[in-house]
């Protein structure tokens, strides 16, 4: 490119920035701070929300479809070629490289219960030891006699084929009520220590009306970390299965007893993570936490942490503080709490953020060590980088196909990314770089 040409393109970025930020001043000056109504009804301002640019122009990637799901909730890799589809109802479908298989990998729909918006087959996790072991661990809602419940299974694959599971294998390791339909999180992921996480919700319903996300002595609301392999730790402590089929790993920060605290508790203050994921290369940990009716947030763990954050929820939502009913147990003091590193509100008709992960591929070198995430209901897709703790935001245009209702992310064991939408599975290639 030549110089003159090159100048060409820088002014025209800064053009193009200076009359986005006047347009967006013009907006809020006639707007009157007009409210939208949020997911849970409640009237929220309308902040005036500026796309990054890269060198003068949106950043692009190349969305390259690889096949078609139906209520896709999760994607993960068994740490071979194969990517692994979860579908809501209780199906997970192998992705061989090539196509998707006619035979799901697991069906239990007979188990699962979806009746709900957030409910149903929601998580999976392969052992680190999977290759060897045949384990695997999946969280699902199903109906209870009192009510629902959530549960943390392991399953073992065929003895005879790697492209099906055994169904009747089931184990179910750890158990909880759920009191509403929403907010079950769902995101499971083995942790560079080998320890399972699991993203649990407050709950549903709005405003935490249980009052869980800052109580200790409830799994709601928490992130949680457990032993499934038995290395000598304290019996569960707040499992409603009564199957000892896991241990308290000895540094989980709350760790008291019977009684008490939950054992199980490696953070708490989270509304619904609905996804999580761990830096593939970093091993630092990016929490993307649904908000209630304003703000949607990123929180970030860095490696090594001994865990034990309070991530807010219902003190806060986002970094602002939640006039609607917090709970008792709010201080009042900024500092108790752990705030996130990145929020977005609810103009243009966003709701829901979705979580990725940072990217370690190499079919498109531009975006290593970017954490991608996007909203549910826009469709947008955006990307953290650079510190993390203080990143920076870049915001994608699309080519090859248009995102809609991004629900998940996915990682396979090359480091590519993907990410499901209304129908469809696409891998983030660099553009014209899909094949």
């Amino acid at each position: 490119m030549s110089t003159h040409k090159r100048r060409q393109l820088i002014m025209a970025g800064i053009l193009g920035g200076i009359l986005l930020f006047l347009a967006a001043r013009l907006y809020a000056a006639n707007s009157g701070g007009v409210g939208l109504s949020g997911m849970d009804g409640e009237a929220v301002a309308s902040p005036v929300f500026i796309p990054m640019v890269t060198n003068g122009w949106p950043a692009t990637v190349q969305l390259t479809q690889i096949a078609e799901a139906s209520n896709a909730t999760d994607l993960a890799n068994a740490g071979d070629e194969r990517l692994f589809i979860v579908e809501q109802p209780g199906r997970i479908h192998v992705y061989d490289g090539s196509e998707v298989l006619p035979t799901p990998f697991l069906n239990i729909v007979d188990r699962v219960d979806d009746g709900g918006f957030e409910m149903g087959l929601l998580g999976l996790a392969f052992h680190p030891d999977y290759a060897d072991n045949g384990y695997f661990f999946v969280n699902y809602t199903t109906s209870a006699e009192d009510g629902r419940q959530t549960r943390i299974s392991r399953f073992s694959v065929d003895a005879e084929n790697p492209n099906l599971a055994d169904a009747g294998s089931e184990e179910v390791v750890l158990a909880f009520d759920q009191p509403y339909i929403n907010h079950n999180g769902g995101a499971l992921h083995f942790g560079p220590d080998g320890y399972l996480y699991i993203a649990v919700g407050d709950g549903g319903s709005s405003n935490d009306p249980d009052e869980v996300s800052q109580d200790s002595g409830s799994i709601l609301g928490k992130l949680l970390r457990i032993d499934v392999d038995g290395n000598g730790g304290d019996p569960p402590d707040c499992d409603l299965s009564g199957n000892g089929n896991y241990q308290i790993p000895a540094g989980n920060p709350l760790a008291d007893g019977p009684g008490g605290a939950c054992d199980e508790i490696w953070a708490l203050g989270l509304r619904n993570p609905w996804r999580f994921s761990f830096d593939a290369e970093t091993n630092d940990m990016w929490i993307a936490d649904v908000g209630q009716g304003a703000w949607e947030e990123v929180d970030f763990q860095a490696a090594g942490s001994g865990g034990g954050q309070n991530y807010g929820w219902d003190c806060y939502e986002g970094d602002h503080a939640n006039a609607n009913d917090p709970s008792p147990a709010c201080t009042g003091d900024r500092g108790d709490y752990v705030f996130p590193v990145h929020e977005y509100g609810h103009d243009n008709g966003r709701c829901s953020i979705t979580g990725g992960y940072v990217y370690r591929g190499s079919r498109h070198p531009a975006l290593q060590g970017h954490y991608f995430f996007a909203d549910f209901c826009s469709g947008e897709l955006w990307s953290l980088s650079g510190a993390p703790l203080s990143p920076t935001l870049t915001a994608f245009t699309t080519a090859g196909a248009t995102l809609s209702r991004p629900s998940t992310f996915g990682q396979d064991v090359n480091g590519e990314l993907y990410v499901a939408g209304d129908s469809a599975v696409y891998r983030l290639d660099e553009p014209g770089g899909g094949k």
